[in-house]
């Protein structure tokens, strides 16, 4: 039997804030659940389960963010429902929903994708015609997500080409790395943007986590400011981050990339409001203050 990790003498103020939070922004890898380095076999973490029906029975709205792009919103709906999570597809957001919000607020039409179905699919959901990266191919943008079996010299070509040309770059995640069974594994729109940018000399936008707009995709879709939610995750470089930015409770796990000593020493703008080891561990104080 799994022995629980104890609830910690946690902030009077950050359990007070937790018993007035009205919404999750949960995040899946290393937070609530881990898979392999192609983002299958996903297993529950512990807790995690437990969290998720807490929710359901407290009646509080909650959504999945992931930085993934390799799934559509709905195949990883399907994937955590067959993990063991009562999971709607509408409660999955992925940086290819609030690349889509982005990318008509600022008139992209013409979309190169380095990416998969998990970000085409959205965008044209969006109205947005997505192309693949073959040179001389005129867009607004150009969008990298997961793209690591399929990358090639000639893709990376394309997209500079297309920078140079005037289109926009956008990325789904700077991180460095995400959370797998076999490690820590680089993230491919990191590898990407690091190429396009040393040659173009180009921004890089984010649309997904720690960047604001995955948050506002979140807010609109649960209907509740970010003031009033709380964004729960195990990267010390997106969620709390991301939290702190947009005014909500940041709240950290140690399961996947961020461990006990990552969140301590950091000034108070950057530090969680509650840290924990696991989701469960957040449960059981959720479950506390109700």
């Amino acid at each position: 039997m799994r022995k629980e990790p104890p609830v910690p003498d946690s902030d009077p103020a950050a359990l007070d804030r937790l018993g007035h939070v009205r919404g999750f922004v949960l995040d899946l890898d290393g937070t609530l659940v881990m898979g392999d380095r192609d983002n299958r076999g996903l297993r529950p973490l512990p807790g995690a389960l437990d969290l998720v029906h807490l929710l359901l029975e407290r009646g509080l709205p909650f959504c999945v963010f992931t930085n993934g792009t390799v799934k559509t919103p709905r195949q990883c709906a399907d994937a955590l429902r067959d993990a063991g999570f009562p999971m709607a597809e509408e409660a999955v957001l992925t940086p290819a929903i609030s690349a889509a919000q982005v990318f008509r607020q600022r008139g992209h039409r013409r979309v190169m994708v380095l990416g998969g179905k998990g970000i085409t699919e959205p965008l044209e959901a969006a109205g947005i015609d997505t192309l693949p990266p073959l040179r001389g191919t005129s867009v607004d943008a150009v969008f990298a997500g997961w793209y690591r079996h399929e990358l090639t010299f000639e893709s990376l070509e394309a997209a500079c080409f297309a920078v140079f040309e005037g289109a926009a770059f956008y990325s789904a995640s700077e991180s460095l790395f995400f959370a797998t069974s076999e490690g820590p594994t680089l993230g491919t729109s990191r590898a990407i943007s690091a190429v396009v940018r040393d040659v173009t000399r180009t921004e890089v936008t984010v649309v997904g986590k720690p960047a604001l707009p995955a948050l506002r995709a979140a807010e609109s879709l649960l209907g509740i400011p970010a003031a009033e939610l709380a964004v729960v995750g195990d990267d010390p470089d997106l969620e709390v981050p991301m939290a702190h930015r947009g005014g909500a409770m940041a709240v950290a796990v140690h399961t996947g990339i961020g461990h006990a000593q990552s969140f301590t020493g950091l000034p108070d703008d950057a530090r969680p409001h509650l840290d924990v080891a696991d989701v469960g561990v957040l449960a059981r104080l959720l479950a506390g203050s109700g």
